[in-house]
């Protein structure tokens, strides 16, 4: 464990920002590396996680670092000089500024950049500036507020009054939206399943367009909603691997491609067994071996999946 130091009568997130500080003024973080997770702080120097967050929270008010998403906080591109050791002035008094937008969207900017684990009620408080059971007043618990973020993080794209009248064309542009959202926050793909759904009113604004695509074209209501499910799957089952890969990166250190050259050799050994042909000759055809796009595997499999319904979808229109 980490031993803070600063000043004695400094509060616990002072002397973490002082020790950060000094790293960064030290050369040991350069921009653009990775300071500790609120997660890392928490267990580094044995503090709670909201003290950790207010620990980050003052270190980007100072403008050292900054928060990416699916990065975490890094050290700012142009680090100013450090401040002089003073109490803070007095600011406005954040929770009079409190509410429940501020609150929602300050939680989703903390599972962008660093995961829904990262995330809660006290976390949300720390980085707000405001007392811990402050944001209780507007959401019950994490589980509400994460419904809350989930219905804004859905609403940031709509559609137009005007929907195209191909019905492949309209299919293509929900999912993509759908895809864009997942991208923009990997974390949602983590909530609800097929078979328990997230019932969110901004969700279902997505749903109402498919399902808008495939009305009046003679399919049978368990058809139609059958097809709305596997569309859906599609994108939220590639969308899912969005954020296992975030997960495992900040888990292991490695990068993808770190990762897999640290496989190498258990693939070779797989290769040289013999006994598996097809996969060693597929493997074997690759000149730089294979290249995992999930944004090129999501147009891949939307195309194959629009393909194999169109005789369906649109077989049933010429029968009605």
């Amino acid at each position: 464990m980490t031993k803070t130091t600063g000043t004695a009568g400094d509060p616990p997130y002072l002397r973490i920002v002082a020790v950060i500080r000094r790293r960064i003024a030290d050369g040991e973080l350069a921009p653009g590396d990775r300071v500790p997770s609120t997660r890392q702080i928490a267990a580094e120097w044995g503090v709670a996680l909201a003290t950790a967050t207010k620990a980050l929270t003052t270190l980007r008010l100072e403008g050292l670092v900054e928060a990416r998403p699916r990065v975490g906080t890094v050290v700012a591109g142009a680090v100013p000089a450090a401040p002089p050791r003073r109490r803070p002035s007095p600011a406005p008094d954040p929770e009079q500024e409190l509410s429940l937008d501020r609150i929602v969207r300050t939680a989703i900017e903390i599972a962008d950049a660093e995961g829904l684990s990262a995330l809660s009620m006290r976390g949300v408080a720390a980085r707000l500036g405001v007392a811990a059971m402050s944001t209780y007043r507007y959401v019950p618990s994490k589980e509400d507020l994460v419904l809350h973020m989930a219905d804004a993080a859905f609403g940031e794209e709509s559609y137009p009054a005007d929907a195209p009248e191909n019905w492949r064309t309209r299919i293509e542009l929900g999912a993509r939206t759908l895809w864009s959202l997942y991208r923009k926050h990997p974390w949602l793909a983590q909530l609800g399943s097929l078979t328990r759904p997230l019932l969110v009113p901004n969700l279902i604004v997505h749903g109402e367009w498919v399902l808008g695509a495939l009305d009046g074209h003679g399919l049978d209501p368990t058809t139609l909603f059958d097809i709305h499910v596997l569309l859906y799957s599609h994108v939220q089952g590639l969308a899912m691997h969005l954020e296992m890969e975030a997960h495992a990166e900040a888990a292991t250190g490695q990068s993808e491609d770190q990762w897999m050259d640290s496989r190498a050799p258990a693939l070779q050994e797989l290769v040289e067994s013999g006994r598996f042909p097809a996969f060693t000759k597929v493997v074997g055809a690759f000149e730089e071996g294979y290249d995992l796009r999930l944004d090129a595997l999501f147009e891949f499999g939307l195309k194959a999946l629009l393909d194999g319904l169109t005789s369906l979808v649109e077989g049933q229109e010429a029968v009605a």
